[in-house]
């Protein structure tokens, strides 16, 4: 008898989760899901934020994992409530989820596990705030402590722009209780590259370093989105030195978690600056990464639910995640105004004729409208992912798949894993 498992989001990056374990024959449903979603999984209508719902859907389907996909519900303990009613569910408990809940807490953690990060102060008033500038130099990176939807960081080039950020965080609420603290952090310098492992709370079993792309303009411009493209593998970070990092990086904090008595079973994602001085831990998610995940999923080999499964239930193999060779590239489709307030009920043409071409199309903010026609529903929309032997040819592949997909006032960068290869 098929596995089965339930997938809980309604993104891109879960989308990719579905794709995946129904590809090798598991039985997936997914809550809330999406259009796209339900093309593969049998889909429930129920929010992420109704654990109780979503731990009878876990019980009454008799689902063997659940997988958690963003970080609010685990934050909100999901996790702690699945495994209460006895249900194997991959994704840490609220406490260790506090790697990504709060920054502070992250940096406390990285400090004590002697894994390198950057300088920092936590602060609590725009004051405060301006004097920890004026000790780190600039540029300086003004970050809320809590969730904010990947938006929540700011990379100050000056004074003025390093206190308007504050008081926006601060003062005018922009982020709500999540950025009434922040995080001031000395800048770095160097090209950021996303390290994700997954661990049962001892062994670490690695995925490719992949990269994504943050600002919502062509060179790195604009503000910070929730990712606009990504790529794997990084040419610049080799498997041997991949398994480094995670020596480095994610073996001592898990270790540190389990020495405090919070065990951390789950995706451990390390965002990384690679230095002039090194490697610095920028941030933890303690979950699959999005758009990191459309781009790193395609190229496993075997069965990702059993790997999966291990990691929830113990006995994961401490060894890399099996991949194919070549590369793939994964380049989001956004809405109009995004990362602002997104316009939505565009109708959006092109994603079978995309598909056609043998490229992936992962749904995230789509919807059907009365008529039953696929309109936009958020931020990032679509994410358009294509392998290849390399990353160019990946590359290349993804944007015309991505070419043949319309809606109106769709953004799309143009220089994803660009010059990579």
């Amino acid at each position: 008898m098929a596995r089965r498992a339930l997938v809980v989001g309604n993104g891109g990056r879960e989308h990719a989760l579905v794709r995946a374990l129904a590809s090798t024959g598991w039985t997936v449903f997914a809550a809330p899901g999406n259009p796209g979603i339900a093309a593969d999984a049998d889909v429930r209508d129920i929010p992420v934020s109704d654990h109780a719902g979503l731990v009878a859907l876990a019980a009454d389907e008799g689902v063997d994992l659940v997988v958690v996909g963003p970080e609010a519900p685990l934050v909100a303990g999901l996790a702690d409530a699945l495994r209460a009613a006895g249900i194997t569910v991959l994704g840490p408990s609220r406490e260790a989820a506090q790697l990504e809940g709060s920054k502070a807490f992250a940096k406390e953690v990285m400090i004590a596990a002697g894994v390198p990060t950057g300088r920092s102060q936590t602060v609590g008033s725009v004051e405060e705030g301006m004097a920890a500038v004026a000790e780190f130099g600039l540029p300086v990176a003004v970050k809320a402590d809590g969730l904010a939807a990947g938006k929540g960081v700011v990379i100050a080039q000056s004074a003025d722009e390093a206190r308007a950020a504050l008081e926006a965080m601060i003062d005018e609420g922009v982020f709500g209780d999540a950025g009434r603290t922040v995080l001031v952090e000395e800048g770095l310098i160097g090209p950021e590259v996303s390290l994700l492992a997954i661990s049962d709370g001892t062994a670490v079993a690695r995925f490719p370093a992949a990269r994504d792309y943050k600002p919502i303009g062509e060179g790195n411009t604009g503000p910070n989105t929730g990712g606009m493209g990504s790529v794997s593998p990084v040419p610049d970070i080799p498997d041997h030195l991949a398994d480094q990092l995670v020596n480095e990086v994610h073996r001592p904090v898990i270790a540190e978690m389990a020495r405090r008595g919070i065990p951390f079973s789950g995706v451990l994602y390390a965002g990384l600056m690679m230095t002039p001085g090194g490697p610095r831990v920028l941030e933890f998610n303690v979950r699959f990464g999005d758009p990191e995940t459309q781009a790193l999923l395609p190229r496993v080999t075997g069965d990702l639910g059993e790997v999966l499964l291990a990691a929830a239930a113990g006995g994961l193999d401490d060894a890399p995640v099996s991949v194919a060779p070549g590369a793939s590239v994964a380049v989001v489709q956004a809405a109009a105004n995004y990362p602002g307030d997104p316009r939505t009920g565009d109708r959006i043409t092109g994603v079978a004729e995309a598909q056609a071409t043998g490229a992936e199309v992962f749904q995230a903010g789509t919807a059907l409208d009365a008529d039953g026609a696929l309109v936009t529903a958020g931020g990032r929309v679509l994410a358009v992912q294509a392998l290849g032997d390399d990353v160019e040819q990946a590359r290349q592949r993804a944007y015309a798949a991505a070419s043949l997909i319309h809606f109106d006032g769709m953004q799309m960068r143009r220089d994803i894993a660009a010059g990579m290869s």
